[in-house]
């Protein structure tokens, strides 16, 4: 009884929605109806970002009431969530990865090392930033980048 009580007295803890974006959608989100699946790849990322995205589906930000959901497999996705500089080592698996994401799909760069090589530029290992190895269609900029801004960004393709 306690834990019921508890609950109803704490209410509601998710944040109210952000506004409509009124961003241009991206071409290829115009062919993208409703829901979209999301892969996130680590192209070779301190691991900021992906604590981000983790709290942009949890309980909080919950990025699935707009209409975007994880899937385990980039032969799933619509969405590739790509964080961090891309390393030599990453650059031809990032490649294969968006090839095996099917038609049509949108490649987001999450993150300053994704933009531009951030911290990491100029490193040994990097091979450069996501739009150096693969096409672009999204940005979302920050070092880490808040979870509301993945949020944003998700529902300029879903439109929710």
């Amino acid at each position: 009884m306690n834990l019921l009580r508890k609950i109803h007295n704490t209410g509601r803890v998710a944040e109210d929605a952000p506004p409509r974006p009124q961003e241009e959608r991206p071409p290829a989100a115009r062919e993208l109806a409703g829901s979209v699946q999301v892969r996130c790849v680590d192209a070779g990322s301190c691991n900021g970002c992906e604590i981000e995205i983790a709290a942009a589906f949890g309980p909080v930000y919950d990025a699935e009431r707009y209409g975007a959901r994880m899937v385990a497999s980039p032969r799933h996705a619509d969405v590739l969530l790509v964080t961090g500089p891309v390393t030599r080592n990453m650059a031809e698996p990032l490649r294969r990865t968006v090839e095996a994401t099917p038609q049509p799909r949108l490649v987001m760069a999450v993150g300053d090392c994704a933009l531009n090589c951030g911290e990491f530029a100029g490193g040994y290992g990097v091979q450069g930033s996501v739009a150096d190895v693969v096409p672009v269609d999204m940005q979302v900029p920050g070092c880490p980048p808040e979870p509301g801004a993945i949020v944003a960004a998700l529902r300029t393709v879903t439109r929710r």
